[in-house]
Parts: C-alpha cells; sequence; structure tokens
C-alpha cells in the first residue's frame, strides 16, 4: 500500500513539500490522545527481549529514528508511537535560522538515497525547549542533536554550543554534539581533535550539571580518515563521553549519478557506516555505547549492526521508502531472529562478530 502511494503521489511531490506535509500529519497525531494511544499499543516494541539499556537510559527496542527529521521537536509523540524505540530530534542550534535556499532535499529512488544540503534549519533552542516540555501522553526516549548556528565564527562555536545545550540538555534523555554535517560551513573543522577537545569539554560540563546528568555523545563524518576515527574515539574516552553516533551523511558520490552539493544518505552510504562502526569497536571495545546510522534499511541490517558492536541502531533514510510501519516491522522482525537464534537478552549479541 505504501509502496503505491509513493510511486503514485509522494514521489510526485517536491521532497521538503512532501516533508512538510508528513510532519504536519505527524503533529496532528501527537495532539490526538486516543489515536495517538492506541496506535502506540500497536505498534511500539513491547517484547522484553528488544529492551536495552545504554549509558543509563532504558530504550524499548534498539532501533531509532535519527537527527534530521524531527528537527523542532514536533513529533516526538507520534515517532515512538509508530514503533520507533527512541528519536532523535534536531539537528538543532542556539538561533532560530532559515537554512540553505531551497531547492535543497533531493530523492534518488533507484538508489534508495537521498542528498540533503538543508543547513540547519530550524526554530532555535529555545522553541524545541518548549516543545520538549510539554507533558507526553506516550512514553518516549528522546534525543537532542545539537549544531553551530552558521552566523556564529569557528572561534566562538564552543559558546554557541553551551548555549543550546544549557536549553535543552535537562529536557534530553541523552544530548547529541553534532560536529560532522557537511551543510555548515566549517563545520566538519570542528572535528580535529585540537577543536573538538575543549567544544566537547565545555559541552560536558553543561550536560554532567543537569539534575540527572545527562548523557552525552558526539556524532561523527563517514569521511574522516581512519586515523581521524582513532583520534575522536580517543578523545571521547579521555575526556567521559558516553558514546558516539556514527555516521552522518557523506560528501563522497560513490555508486549515485547526482552531482547535487550536500549530504548523501541512504543505501550507498551503508558499507562505509559500517566500516567505521567496526573500527570504533577495535578501538573503544565496550567503553562506550557505539550507536550506529548509515545506509541501515531492514532488520538484517540492524541485525548485522549489532553483531559488530553497536548498541543502538539508526535511520532515516528508509522512512521516506518503506513508510510509516518501517520501525514496527524492523523491531517484529528483530524479536523473531532472536527467538530463532535462541537469544533471549540483546546484550548475548551486541559485538560478537567484532574483531
Amino acid at each position: 500500500m505504501y509502496r503505491f502511494l509513493f510511486t503514485q503521489l509522494l514521489s510526485r511531490i517536491d521532497p521538503e513539500d512532501a516533508h512538510h506535509l508528513t510532519v504536519g500529519a505527524l503533529r496532528l497525531l501527537s495532539t490526538a490522545p486516543v489515536v495517538k494511544k492506541a496506535v502506540h499499543r500497536r505498534l511500539a516494541p513491547r517484547d522484553p527481549a528488544l529492551r536495552v539499556q545504554a549509558f543509563g537510559v532504558h530504550f524499548p527496542g534498539p532501533f531509532g529514528l535519527a537527527a534530521g527529521f524531527d528537527k523542532d521537536a514536533g513529533c516526538v509523540e507520534a515517532m515512538s508511537a509508530l514503533g520507533f524505540g527512541h528519536v532523535e530530534v534536531g539537528t538543532i542550534t542556539a538561533h532560530a535560522q532559515p537554512g540553505n535556499a531551497r531547492p535543497r532535499l533531493f530523492r534518488l529512488p533507484r538508489e534508495r538515497a537521498v542528498i540533503n544540503r538543508m543547513g540547519f534549519n530550524n526554530a532555535g533552542a529555545g522553541a524545541a525547549a518548549r516543545a520538549l516540555g510539554r507533558t507526553r501522553g506516550v512514553p518516549a526516549v528522546v534525543g537532542v542533536n545539537i549544531g553551530k548556528t552558521k552566523v556564529v565564527p569557528e572561534a566562538e562555536a564552543a559558546a554557541d554550543y553551551v548555549a543550546s545545550a544549557k536549553e535543552l540538555a535537562p529536557l534530553a534523555d541523552y544530548l547529541v554534539v553534532n560536529v560532522s554535517s557537511p551543510n555548515t560551513p566549517g563545520l566538519r573543522n570542528l572535528q580535529a581533535v585540537e577543536l573538538l577537545r575543549p567544544l566537547l569539554s565545555a559541552v560536558k560540563e553543561v550536560a554532567d550539571g543537569t539534575p540527572k546528568r545527562t548523557p552525552l555523545l558526539v556524532k561523527i563524518a563517514p569521511d574522516l580518515a581512519d586515523e581521524d576515527v582513532d583520534a575522536v574515539a580517543d578523545l571521547t574516552l579521555e575526556l567521559g563521553l558516553d558514546g558516539i553516533i556514527a555516521t552522518n551523511t557523506t560528501i563522497g558520490r560513490e555508486g549515485v549519478s547526482s552531482t547535487e552539493a550536500g549530504g548523501l544518505s541512504g543505501r550507498p552510504l551503508k558499507a562505509r557506516s559500517l566500516a567505521v562502526l567496526r573500527r570504533l569497536r577495535a578501538r573503544v571495545g565496550d567503553r562506550l555505547t557505539l550507536v550506529s546510522v548509515g545506509g541501515v534499511e531492514d532488520v538484517d541490517d540492524v541485525w548485522e549492526r549489532l553483531l559488530a558492536g553497536a548498541t543502538l541502531v539508526q535511520g532515516y533514510t528508509g522512512l521516506i521508502y518503506h513508510g510509516p510501519l518501517w520501525a514496527y516491522r524492523i523491531h517484529r522482525g528483530l524479536a523473531r531472529r532472536m527467538r530463532r537464534h535462541g537469544v533471549s537478552d540483546l546484550r548475548e549479541i551486541v559485538g560478537r562478530t567484532a574483531g
């Protein structure tokens, strides 16, 4: 049914317009208590075998929604009801900003991919804090992904991230420092260890100071050289962060015909994202929580990422091509596979194939 709807209707609509229509519908779902609770009862992961604990937070299932879809934290309850084990909102900046000029979102259906150059369009940390502060009708695990305001110079980046963290860390189940989007000029420079250390240290001080101590993770790019992946992993351990999210979108174009500028996500990112995960696991073992994202399409991909060392897995592009039941189907398939393999606890398989 969804495939027909996508082919005959959604694919004929401008990608960003289709996204706004979808978000609008999900916001309506979030405001309909009876419907929202009924959907949650039907689709949210409930199998005890799927439960996972990471950095002190309990997740009903390991598969969550990556940042980029719910930029202003307006769809948290709806996405949780549709079966995602967690929802990462953002990327959110300290100040509201419109992002880059349209068109800035492009589907690549043949490659099951998307290119975006959105540029952190969002209503700002204050607006997101108000949305996150509302009482929820269904349970949801919420990560908050923060980035640099475009007009803020690199020298003032740490203060900009701290401003967002002060607003949002108390409302988040975990906080993510995004220094890896290719769509904000100079942002990826902050992945260099000498710039990243003071930035992460400053944000960590804020996260550590919240009433429950908010776990802090950093999100890295797939385009980092292997030695730079190692350096970020070592820094994350040194500073006592809780984990790494790998990976963001890529500026590479291997396997696709489009030359549109921006970050490429979806199937073409699969191999590199998995390679970075395996490298991180070899470097840090189980001392950090690793969250794998990039090219995740189905239960086979989720299973492979768990075996390679990810405790949590995320997706976004697959939602466009597989529809609203995507997360529900992945969790259902994962529970069946666990039973088939005699696995009663996800901890039994995380990192099983890691070198």
